[in-house]
């Protein structure tokens, strides 16, 4: 048995503490990713996933060390390291004369490897070339795909779905203007992926809606897809089932159009309006003529007392 799996039993309060964390929650925490350099990693290789650690952070894991594995034959490595840094994705920079400055994006579901996919770097800009003010670490970027591969090509589906799950950061209950300021841009068109990031500039516009202007910040990224490996339909669709604790009850007789109204069907017994009592008007107050007109005859007139 490996010794990641077997049944480990806490001795101190910060073990508890630290297999509580790794239990299974209905509110997942912030994914993390592991960049691993491979065996035979160029310069330009260990740029790439310095910079994309620098924009990662902190919810990534860099190794620096070289590691030989090679993902698409054996995958043992991955799924050990996964377990060890408790990471669910991950980036793989490898280099070699039959596919040059390669890199692999992936996931994993239940720490076996879910999709991955190789991406080949033609060309790259470094944080450090482009002298601009760069973001703060930790800054939730705003994610834009650009082309109609990305809703038309399976591959390049998944892809745009493994890009979201890796640069997303985590999940805010709000958001405030200032701190919407870091875009990363991806544009699909011949057969290539550009990866562009940017700082948003709020500049004064003389009005309440301030002007925005985008300075490239780096890293920039000109990527070619080359191997894929991606799940099944059915193991794909396990891995985006909720929990029943998520789903939201389903209540009676509420019913919402496609504009978000909420509609509510109320049951009631059947009103009596003859009895219905109305405000108190002296123009809605009968005369004595409608009175007697309604008991069905005249009321003799009383004489007066000499």
């Amino acid at each position: 048995m490996d010794a990641l799996d077997r049944v480990v039993k806490p001795k101190t309060k910060r073990a508890k503490r630290f297999l509580e964390k790794r239990e299974p929650k209905l509110n997942e925490n912030t994914k993390n990713a592991m960049l691993i350099k491979g065996g035979n990693a160029n310069l330009t290789v260990t740029e790439v996933l310095k910079d994309i650690y620098a924009v990662k952070k902190p919810f990534a894991v860099l190794y620096k060390r070289k590691n030989i594995t090679r993902p698409f034959e054996d995958q043992t490595s991955l799924e050990f390291f996964s377990k060890k840094s408790d990471c669910s994705l991950f980036l793989f920079g490898s280099h070699n004369k039959k596919r040059p400055n390669n890199l692999i994006i992936g996931r994993m579901f239940d720490y076996h490897v879910l999709d991955m996919i190789e991406l080949g770097v033609e060309k790259f800009v470094s944080l450090k070339d482009i002298k601009n003010s760069k973001c703060p670490e930790g800054t939730k970027p705003m994610l834009i795909f650009a082309g109609d591969v990305f809703d038309v090509n399976e591959e390049y589906r998944r892809l745009k779905s493994l890009l979201i799950d890796f640069f997303r950061g985590p999940t805010v209950p709000n958001i405030r203007l200032a701190g919407l300021e870091y875009v990363l841009h991806f544009t699909a068109v011949d057969g290539k992926i550009y990866m562009r990031s940017y700082k948003v500039l709020l500049k004064k516009s003389g009005c309440k809606i301030p002007r925005i202007e985008l300075e490239e910040m780096g890293p920039s990224l000109d990527l070619v897809m080359r191997r894929t490996h991606l799940a099944s339909d059915d193991l794909y669709k396990l891995s985006l089932k909720q929990p029943k604790g998520l789903k939201p009850k389903k209540k009676k007789n509420i019913s919402h159009d496609v504009f978000g109204t909420t509609y509510g069907r109320i049951h009631m017994q059947k009103q009596d309006l003859s009895k219905l009592q109305t405000r108190k008007m002296k123009g809605l107050k009968k005369r004595p003529a409608e009175k007697s007109a309604e008991d069905g005859g005249t009321t003799p007139k009383k004489s007066k007392s000499a």
